[in-house]
């Protein structure tokens, strides 16, 4: 299904903000470059915008400015893995997952002291997902299965896990790409998780501490 797009025009006047600022924003890579969509209209070439990923970026930084400077938005905004390493003791001191996150990721996937930002993204997501009840502990072991074989496969920033129960049994699933998905009528989708906004939320809580 095709993302809906936004005119740069509108986008200025709904978002209440002015040209300079959209271009700045660009040039301090806020906003990503392949957001920005030249199109053939009938008055000529356009430039046109992702809506609801643009809109949220905007909220977000209008909200944030504030707070943290430009530079530490941007690194809280990108796409690429942080080159960062934190060690468990760090993960645990600084609320990102608890211990017996840590524990579970240590008996399945690696037993080791110090994590490289995947690493951290994927006990962050399960931490996040087990406490707020979402899934089973035995899901919360496929799901680490899952995203350490295959999400550097992905794009990652637009990739998507879902997990889907029924009748007791759950299956992941990690999608590439934005595509609709339709499972059986009697399975129900328990988890649906765009990774990049994992990604921002994790930035967030190591950029900001919180």
């Amino acid at each position: 299904m095709e993302e809906e797009l936004i005119s740069k025009k509108d986008l200025l006047d709904e978002a209440s903000i002015s040209y300079g600022q959209l271009y700045r924003w660009k040039r301090k890579d806020l906003i990503p470059e392949d957001w920005f969509v030249r199109k053939s209209t009938y008055t000529g070439q356009e430039t046109f915008f992702p809506r609801v990923k643009i809109l949220d970026r905007i909220n977000k930084i209008k909200q944030m400015k504030s707070d943290v400077s430009l530079d530490e938005l941007a690194e809280m905004f990108s796409p690429n893995a942080k080159q960062i390493t934190l060690t468990k003791d760090e993960l645990i001191k600084r609320n990102i997952v608890t211990e017996s996150i840590i524990t579970l990721y240590s008996e399945h996937i690696s037993n080791k002291n110090t994590f490289d930002f995947e690493a951290i993204l994927q006990l962050y997501l399960v931490n996040n997902l087990l406490h707020e009840g979402h899934i089973l502990l035995e899901e919360a072991r496929m799901i680490f299965h899952t995203l350490h074989e295959h999400y550097s496969k992905t794009d990652q920033t637009n990739a998507k896990l879902l997990v889907v129960r029924k009748m007791g049994v759950a299956f992941v699933l990690l999608l590439g790409s934005s595509h609709d998905v339709f499972v059986d009528t009697h399975a129900k989708v328990i988890v649906e998780q765009q990774m990049g906004a994992v990604i921002e939320e994790l930035n967030n809580k190591l950029v900001m501490g919180g």
